[in-house]
């Protein structure tokens, strides 16, 4: 039975935790606009107080109430605590196979100077962080805004959400949001519950009518329970947005840049109303997540004199990526490029037989060379 229910929460996991990845954002077709106050000088990174139209003001000193709200206390905290039946070991162990089915069934960005650069990025991320197992960061080659992390800390990273962020400090949150949900073991805590429900239903089957004939339909069944159980909740959500914005300010990224994504996100959904996808229902909404980020940069952030919102070296691998995806499109799109007919379509071009002046070009035929003999 646990090995059943072993098969049941793998497979579970990589639909939940892939359609329904923790920051996921919408896609827009529409260029977004450039504040002109905060393009990056081309030659250093470049560093200010504010950013945004409406900068969050912070206190000079803030008193902690507790470890979780001091980010000086970042990498000795409790984060991540609570009823988990899966040791860090197992936890690898399973975020490991999921990471080998995503593989199986996504095509990864294999460009050195892409590659390295997020995985720079997230790894300094990740040593400001309360993350308690290595993290394995690859960029996945997709339009899709979107990035997500498994248990275990194998964190994949859409192209499409390099191409959309405009700063290097809005990639950095997004980055530092979904190193939160495995700082915070979100994966495994909700499949600890769904193991709990599983295990707490099977004796009512048991003793019901059906005995273990009704066992049996159980088994056909419980691939319906652990997905409910594996989407992570709002709470969970507030949760990595409000240890997220630690992280990267702890990384020296301007926390402000975090609302900016957010508020570029509501402007493209009030816009196009219907673009932010259906996974997103799970989350909290938009303008409630923008304002308690706020709320929590004001109230445990001390401010500083300057923070990290772009480097040169962001808009250098922005631009080479688009041109990898750019010559990737061309290739696909190349007019001698085989492809592929299905049944119907050369049945089409078959001859039917009743008309005398009917050819098919596709048919090989044969010719006499011009100096063959007769």
């Amino acid at each position: 039975m646990q090995g059943i229910l072993r098969h049941t929460l793998k497979l579970a996991l990589v639909s939940a935790l892939v359609a329904a990845s923790a920051f996921a954002a919408p896609q827009s077709q529409d260029p977004p606009s450039q504040d002109p106050a905060k393009t990056p000088p081309p030659a250093q990174p470049q560093t200010q107080q504010q950013t945004g139209s409406q900068p969050v003001p912070q206190k000079d000193t803030v008193t902690p109430k507790n470890s979780k709200e001091d980010v000086e206390a970042i990498g000795n905290r409790s984060v991540g605590k609570g009823i988990n039946l899966y040791s860090l070991e197992r936890e690898i162990s399973l975020g490991k196979q999921l990471a080998q089915e995503v593989e199986r069934s996504s095509k990864l960005i294999d460009d050195p100077i892409v590659t390295e650069y997020v995985n720079r990025v997230g790894q300094n991320l990740v040593r400001n962080s309360d993350a308690r197992v290595p993290f394995t960061i690859k960029v996945i080659d997709s339009d899709e805004v979107n990035a997500f992390a498994l248990p275990g800390g194998f964190f994949y990273v859409n192209s499409g959400l390099v191409l959309r962020a405009q700063e290097e400090s809005e990639l950095a949150g997004v980055m530092a949001h979904e190193i939160s949900h495995v700082c915070a073991r979100n994966g495994t805590k909700n499949a600890t519950k769904g193991e709990l429900m599983q295990l707490a239903t099977i004796p009512l089957i048991l003793l019901g009518p059906g005995g273990w004939a009704g066992y049996g339909v159980y088994q056909g069944l419980n691939l319906a329970i652990p997905v409910t159980y594996l989407k992570f909740s709002r709470d969970a959500e507030r949760e990595a947005d409000y240890l997220g914005i630690q992280y990267m300010y702890k990384t020296g990224y301007d926390p402000n840049s975090y609302v900016t994504f957010f508020e570029r996100i509501q402007a493209d959904e009030k816009r196009r109303p219907g673009t932010i996808p259906k996974v997103f229902s799970t989350h909290p909404p938009t303008p409630e997540r923008i304002e308690n980020t706020q709320k929590e940069i004001a109230r445990i952030l001390p401010a500083r004199q300057e923070y990290i919102v772009t480097t040169s070296e962001f808009d250098n691998v922005k631009a080479r990526l688009r041109n990898i995806m750019f010559s990737r499109k061309v290739t696909d799109n190349a007019p001698g490029k085989p492809t592929l007919r299905t049944k119907t379509e050369q049945s089409k071009k078959q001859p039917t037989g009743n008309d005398p002046n009917g050819t098919d070009d596709d048919r090989p035929t044969l010719k006499r060379r011009p100096d063959s003999q007769p």
